[in-house]
């Protein structure tokens, strides 16, 4: 059964709001869905991938830590015929999600990795420094905000979030300004901090993107714990996937596309060893993937400009059993909050 759920597109402040989904032929074609399947939309946002999936007649488990995307999310499902599921949560929780949701395994697994183009829109949830607004950037509009963080956090610690989290080159200088400034008065708008960055690092006519952006990114992926939800989300979707089952993951920055990139490449690829040491036991592989991003063309790119760091790797469960999530070696070099002082202290 074909179902029609709208149009994607959505209405806020100041009109229609516009979300094109990044990749979304080559994400179909990924998963290839077909009436009686159910597909997990981890990062459900405004629906593409949903809306998509269902007009192929699949069942979609529909995922998103926004209380605005479920609100959307609702409102598709009263036209799917039950074949879309709203879910309030985490997508790094997938696997539970969807067992209750499907009662069992899964046929795929979608994530679209990072902030969505409407989330950016709205100032008030403080995304962007194209636009003021407070300094919250919380996903889940629930616990610190990135204001708690720049006002808080131990500069070294500081520097540490905006350097692995960001790429920053000049993240002790801007942590440090930040320190010197927040013993004035604290953080609270976006445009604030935008600018602080901009005075301490300044911006040559040929830089091709904001001072501010790394820094930004940095706090943003930090706030929400993405690559640490990233981590979780990959090794659910191997927990509740069926043999056969295909899981597709879209990402837009280096930090995102190396951890999945790794993770197809454990699970796809058996280590050649030294012959140096003894033979090791072959661990069970658990997908099979080529492992090689897809990217967007020119005229995807012309149309959503988005689309243009975009990278799709994608692969398909074997029928091996599930690795131990304590023998995966993905969070050798990534931050946690754990390894950082409370924000509150």
């Amino acid at each position: 059964m074909m179902v029609h759920v709208g149009e994607g597109e959505l209405h806020g402040e100041g009109g229609p709001l516009r979300h094109i989904p990044v990749l979304l032929d080559a994400v179909v074609a990924a998963l290839d869905p077909a009436p009686g399947q159910w597909i997990v939309d981890g990062t459900f946002g405004a629906g593409g991938y949903s809306r998509a999936l269902l007009a192929r007649g699949a069942g979609v488990i529909g995922i998103d830590r926004d209380p605005g995307a479920i609100e959307t999310a609702t409102v598709m499902a009263e036209a799917s015929a039950g074949l879309l599921k709203p879910v309030h949560g985490r997508f790094g929780d997938l696997d539970e999600i969807a067992r209750e949701q499907a009662g069992g395994l899964v046929d795929g697994v979608v994530l679209d990795i990072g902030v969505s183009s409407m989330q950016i829109d709205e100032a008030d949830r403080g995304f962007s420094f194209q636009k003021d607004g407070p300094l919250d950037m919380r996903m889940s509009r629930s616990g610190p905000s990135a204001a708690d963080v720049v006002n808080r956090l131990k500069v070294g610690d500081l520097a540490r979030v905006l350097n692995f989290l960001g790429e920053e080159r000049q993240a002790g200088r801007i942590a440090r300004a930040i320190e010197a400034r927040r013993a004035e008065r604290p953080f609270e708008r976006t445009l604030d901090l935008a600018g602080l960055v901009l005075k301490v690092i300044g911006r040559a006519p040929k830089d091709r993107i904001d001072p501010a952006t790394r820094t930004f990114q940095a706090l943003r992926i930090f706030v929400n714990d993405e690559l640490g939800e990233l981590v979780r989300a990959l090794i659910a979707a191997e927990n509740v996937l069926k043999p056969g089952g295909r899981l597709a993951v879209v990402t837009f920055h280096s930090l995102e596309d190396r951890l999945v990139k790794r993770f197809f490449r454990e699970r796809s690829e058996q280590d050649s060893g030294s012959r140096h040491l003894p033979d090791m036991a072959a661990k069970p592989l658990t997908f099979v993937s080529r492992n090689k991003p897809v990217t967007a063309d020119d005229a995807e790119i012309e149309g959503n400009p988005r689309s243009r760091s975009a990278k799709l790797r994608a692969g398909t469960r074997t029928d091996a059993a599930p690795r131990d999530v304590r023998s995966a070696s993905l969070f050798a070099d990534l931050p946690s909050l754990a390894d950082l002082p409370d924000t509150g202290a």
